[in-house]
């Protein structure tokens, strides 16, 4: 295995553009849905506007730069190719902290975060709320390779991450996560508590439900997101954890299929007031599509929930770092403390947000930066 690091920089040519434009232009749509609303899924007449939007007004070449501002690299990790962020702050005494994405999700949800981040200063902060944000792309998602074999599962996801810090040259470090993020972060807090000085998520669906006699108002908000979301809201999570070849072939082949698919989760998870351009611009919405479909990721990312759902469950996790939780009120289920305690013995800080759902830094930038700043303030000097 290489330890070389190499930098990166987005560059889709120009036969992959014209052709997203044709199979744009040439889409065999279906017939509307019977209803007024989301409950069939998204509706044909906005997914038909988004697409001919990103085939006639979309300028990715103009996006493509603003997501190359950042520096990026890869590194090859456990004979895979990881691609990341790594944006160094201009404050020498910051915080190396480490951040992860979800499905379906990418590196586009903190673009909005990372310079508030890095250079608080620049953004009404002080600098020593500094950090040196590291940002991977998951394996089999966006610009990271997509893993050959099986057995690419959270756990081993969390130890590659280990691997690059310590690579980076950073001993110490904070990890935050949402989504598989989350799940992640999560076991990184686990395997590697003496450089993890400490975690901050804001979604734990692996806890199971622990209600003792009549639910609190908490517990009764989060049984009510689980209802909902085994009722209505979890056949994308059955599909891609039992047969994520099947559904490739459809979202690898049709643009229009790969937003649809992505772009109903931005309306159902996220603090948006019915529709998601009522909180993300329509820019910013593609740009996250484009990097699974330039990148002709559906299957590689789909196969993270059947790793993680399928034949080989993934392993609970009992996490002893300091760990602080942000409950975002539209987050699919939002945490519970009652039930978290038993697996995060050190919960040393939660957040009640105001508004926000499940793709908080992306939705909800501001609030995100002001939470991070405040949980990894009081760990930022090194125990003596």
């Amino acid at each position: 295995m290489s330890a070389e690091i190499k930098p990166y920089r987005i560059s889709i040519g120009d036969d992959v553009l014209d052709d997203l434009r044709s199979r744009l232009r040439n889409t065999r749509w279906p017939e509307a849905e019977l209803v007024d609303d989301w409950s069939q899924g998204a509706p044909l007449k906005w997914i038909k506007d988004i697409c001919r939007y990103w085939a006639e007004e979309y300028d990715w070449r103009g996006r493509e730069a603003r997501l190359n501002r950042f520096a990026q690299f890869t590194t090859e990790i456990d004979a895979l190719d990881i691609h990341y962020l790594h944006v160094r702050s201009p404050h020498p005494d910051a915080m190396p902290l480490l951040v992860t994405h979800g499905w379906p999700g990418s590196v586009v949800e903190f673009h909005k975060v990372i310079e508030p981040l890095t250079d608080p200063t620049a953004h009404g902060g002080n600098a020593a709320d500094a950090f040196h944000v590291v940002c991977p792309s998951l394996p089999g998602f966006g610009f990271s390779e997509k893993p050959k074999t099986t057995g690419w599962g959270i756990d081993r996801i969390a130890s590659s991450w280990a691997v690059l810090m310590d690579r980076l040259g950073y001993a110490r470090y904070g990890a935050q996560g949402g989504d598989w993020g989350s799940a992640i972060t999560t076991a990184l807090g686990a395997q590697d508590p003496q450089h993890c000085a400490g975690i901050h998520v804001t979604l734990a669906m692996s806890i199971r439900p622990n209600v003792e006699g009549e639910p609190t108002p908490e517990e009764a908000r989060a049984l009510k997101g689980i209802q909902h979301y085994a009722d209505w809201d979890s056949g994308y999570s059955k599909q891609q954890s039992t047969r994520p070849q099947t559904l490739a072939y459809g979202l690898t082949d049709s643009p229009s299929g790969q937003a649809a698919w992505i772009l109903e989760k931005f309306w159902a998870w996220t603090d948006c007031d019915g529709h998601p351009e009522n909180i993300f611009g329509r820019d910013e919405l593609l740009d996250n599509v484009m990097l699974y479909w330039v990148t002709a990721t559906a299957a590689s990312s789909a196969r993270l929930y059947w790793e993680s759902f399928g034949p080989k469950r993934r392993t609970a996790h009992k996490v002893s770092v300091p760990t602080g939780v942000a409950a975002f009120p539209k987050e699919i289920v939002t945490p519970v403390r009652k039930w978290m305690e038993a697996s995060y013995t050190n919960i040393q800080h939660w957040s009640e947000m105001p508004k926000g759902g499940h793709f908080a830094a992306f939705e909800q930038p501001e609030l995100f930066v002001r939470e991070v700043r405040e949980f990894f303030r009081k760990l930022r000097k090194v125990p003596a």
